[in-house]
């Protein structure tokens, strides 16, 4: 089994500078998703904010980031990332999705998602919120 875990930020429609920062600060390569391109934007000024991005680096360093939309609630002291959990396949990531449902509140349920063969969200029982997916090829790099 192969697992990775990577820190997740959230932002209130800073997340594309700071992808672009980091990007430049390790030597990254960024791949963004907007909520344009997934044509979910709930409000058109939304659509260029980041719905999934990520900064990868040869030295191994990764973060990932999105844009909180203006309907959710957004508190940077109560909410500032996600863990994030990616497995190379749907087995690798199901035993600790499974797990990680044990007195969890679900989020979104492990699936496949337009962007990836299985998508998971939840907050555990100590209140950390847990992003558990499935690698996928399926983003636009820039």
């Amino acid at each position: 089994m192969n697992l990775k875990s990577t820190t997740h930020v959230n932002f209130r429609g800073d997340a594309r500078a700071a992808l672009e920062f980091y990007r430049d600060v390790f030597d990254g390569e960024l791949t963004v998703i907007t909520y344009g391109m997934m044509n979910a934007a709930q409000r058109p000024e939304e659509a260029d904010q980041i719905m999934w991005g990520q900064v990868s680096a040869p030295s191994g360093f990764a973060i990932m980031a999105f844009d909180v939309p203006a309907d959710r609630p957004y508190d940077k002291g109560v909410a500032p990332f996600f863990e994030s959990v990616r497995g190379q396949s749907v087995e690798d990531v199901t035993p600790v999705w499974e797990r990680l449902c044990a007195g969890a509140t679900i989020l979104q349920e492990l699936k496949p998602s337009p962007w990836a063969p299985a998508y998971g969200m939840l907050t555990d029982r100590f209140g950390v919120t847990w992003v558990v997916d499935v690698a996928s090829d399926t983003a636009h790099t820039m």
